[in-house]
């Protein structure tokens, strides 16, 4: 009998839909159930075929359960170690190359110095740095909010440079990004499954959180066309079997926003119950799918064409 685990956190109304759905499906020699962990031993199997990861970003050492549990050969959606090592400031710089259009943003170092570090670490950092030119490319207003996530905590919007420092000031030991305000006509917040399966949901972040899914506006058929390209393009390119892209439309064109949303709000109160409905059966039948194509003691994870375009090169070179 084949496995399938979800690691979650405070979250509820998700992981038991997603448990029961494909518990009803009664898919042959698959079931379903929460992840119950009692030790962790290296290299020793997890027992399940599949993992979808819900909480790791938040805890330590369900990450590295999960990186265990990976090179045993469970497949863990999404890839631990590729999640590990991204974060919103490559995801834009990727997004450029690759020609999706994104906001203007910079990477800044942070305010306070690391903990057990001196100004000595810091020999190959400019002083001042070159603040003119940063906010020149960037531009008012802006936004400002950690490089590696974290939904919409420490986030600020700026008007100036003098608000800017104020602002910065605040956020001691992170490290931030600096990016354009995209005044927007439209928005929207699509989830991808699976690198193939895209629901595009009208999203309204202005609006008080229970009802940033109510709006007044949706995408044309050829919006949707081209949006749906840019999530797919986006989502195969990094790798992720689950997560969500922001787009905000400005003068016709889509700008990807975030795309970095690898455990993605899927609360039936938040979402509203046809986007929850959805989420749960496309989550419950990709789970069922890589179950169906686990294989014992492989690698069963999803790496992206970033990571597969590099791995072609050397070995081409």
């Amino acid at each position: 009998m084949k496995k399938i685990g979800i690691l979650h956190g405070k979250e509820r109304s998700f992981p038991n839909a997603f448990v029961e759905r494909i518990n009803s499906k009664k898919p042959d020699g698959i079931i379903a159930e929460p992840v119950s962990i009692d030790k962790v031993i290296q290299g020793e199997s997890s027992g399940y075929a599949v993992i979808v990861d819900r909480i790791s970003q938040d805890v330590p050492f369900y990450r590295a359960f999960l990186k265990n549990a990976a090179i045993s050969g469970t497949a863990v959606v999404n890839n631990p170690f590729w999640w590990s090592a991204d974060e919103k400031f490559f995801n834009n710089a990727l997004a450029v190359k690759i020609g999706v259009p994104v906001p203007k943003t910079v990477i800044l170092p942070s305010r306070e110095l690391p903990t057990d570090t001196s100004e000595d670490s810091f020999s190959n950092l400019t002083y001042p740095l070159d603040w003119e030119g940063i906010f020149k490319y960037v531009g008012f207003p802006a936004y400002m909010k950690p490089f590696a996530g974290g939904g919409w905590k420490n986030v600020y919007r700026l008007t100036n440079m003098e608000d800017f420092f104020d602002k910065h000031g605040e956020t001691g030991q992170l490290v931030m990004l600096l990016q354009e305000e995209i005044m927007f006509e439209e928005y929207y917040r699509c989830y991808c499954i699976g690198g193939k399966h895209v629901r595009i949901m009208p999203y309204e972040p202005r609006n008080p959180h229970h009802l940033r899914y109510v709006s007044d506006f949706s995408p044309s058929p050829e919006r949707h066309r081209q949006m749906e390209e840019i999530v797919l393009k986006i989502n195969r390119f990094l790798g992720y079997d689950f997560n969500t892209v922001e787009l905000a439309v400005r003068n016709g064109i889509p700008y990807a926003i975030d795309f970095c949303n690898p455990a993605p709000d899927a609360e039936k109160t938040s979402v509203g119950e046809e986007n929850f409905e959805w989420v749960v059966e496309t989550a419950a039948n990709y789970a069922i799918e890589r179950a169906r194509l686990h294989q014992d003691n492989i690698d069963n994870l999803t790496w992206g064409e970033f990571v597969k375009q590099s791995v072609e090169r050397k070995k081409l070179g």
